[in-house]
């Protein structure tokens, strides 16, 4: 172990694996602040030989990035890599006894089918992963070693419906759930083809993947259920807007008996009361809201009599939805307050 003390307290050696992307940039930022880490190795296939500071000088960063060769000398590795770049890599990694947080999607999905349908790859049966979303699965997350962290579409809309789901003890029972998200241009990566560019989409929202997004199976699968056979209907439309980074998605729930507005204020305060980075909002929440935060924003905005009920969550997509979820779940893992340098 690396582990160094300092001062009486313990630090964990830190590096990050696909470090000069958005998130592996988001990274760095909040491990270079935290006060129980020493950011030791920053590992950029594209970049190797560069200094940070040339290509993020905001960072304050020095460190020149390097090509990663099976390294395992630090207590944490994190992995912000394109799908499909963690699947041999993680696997080596646990084995070794390390901590693991995978921002990809290549370990979300228990259902190695629904991982090929959606993902188009074959999932590795070597590691095996904690589904890192503290709000739900905080008594597992404290106990494992490896962690794959959430997507961004998938946290905003999980966050959004799961008090209906898993903190429901008044009967409700949902029928149908249609969501249309809109994410900012920073959610297809740095590397983004050119339709993405800010030429292509200033001014513009463009809708892609409907009904075959790979967040769908994620979704459905922390909520209790299946992409294959689900427990109520789900349509899901994601889309592109001319903002750099947010996630803003309408949820429009129908129950199948109507319920009370107070009542469901009361059960999404209830289920979050322990949530340090959900807040049930009662007035609208907007993107502007929550950037530059680990914050994810919940609005009950409507109810009709025939219980239809609509739901808005906002949240960054680079933070909440990526790197600032994957700290908040590093801490945990190594038994400090989970607020710890994100606050």
């Amino acid at each position: 172990m690396s582990t160094s003390v300092s001062g009486g307290l313990k630090k964990y050696s830190v590096s990050i694996i696909g470090a000069s992307g958005y998130s592996g940039a988001e990274l760095t930022r909040l491990l270079l602040r935290h006060p129980m880490v020493e950011l030791q190795e920053l590992y950029a296939f594209s970049q190797v030989g560069n200094h940070v500071s040339d290509l993020y000088p905001a960072l304050g960063c020095n460190k020149v990035y390097k090509q990663y060769s099976g390294e395992t000398g630090s207590d944490i590795y994190f992995l912000a890599l394109p799908h499909g770049e963690a699947l041999q890599l993680v696997p080596s990694l646990v084995q070794a006894g390390k901590m693991v947080i995978d921002l990809s999607g290549d370990f979300r999905l228990k259902n190695p089918n629904e991982h090929q349908e959606f993902y188009k790859q074959v999932k590795s049966p070597d590691a095996v992963m904690t589904y890192g979303m503290p709000e739900l699965f905080r008594d597992t997350i404290v106990k494992t070693k490896a962690i794959s962290n959430p997507g961004c579409y998938a946290s905003s809309i999980i966050l959004g419906v799961a008090p209906l789901f898993l903190g429901n003890d008044d009967g409700l029972k949902v029928r149908a759930i249609n969501c249309t998200s809109t994410s900012g241009i920073s959610g297809a990566g740095r590397s983004s083809k050119t339709e993405l560019s800010f030429s292509e989409m200033s001014e513009n929202v463009r809708a892609y993947k409907v009904g075959i997004h790979q967040h769908i199976p994620e979704i459905m699968q922390a909520l209790g259920t299946s992409a294959t056979d689900p427990s109520f209907d789900f349509s899901f439309t994601p889309m592109i807007g001319s903002l750099v980074r947010g996630i803003y998605s309408i949820l429009n729930i129908q129950l199948e008996q109507p319920a009370n507005r107070a009542e469901l204020q009361g059960l999404y305060h209830r289920f979050y009361q322990q949530a340090p980075f959900v807040r049930v909002r009662d007035t609208m929440t907007e993107v502007k809201h929550v950037v530059h935060t680990n914050y994810c924003d919940v609005h009950i905005a409507g109810m009709t009599k025939n219980g239809s009920l609509t739901i808005v969550t906002a949240l960054d997509n680079l933070l909440k939805g990526a790197a600032g979820q994957a700290i908040q779940n590093m801490n945990l893992m190594v038994g400090i307050n989970e607020a710890t340098g994100l606050l």
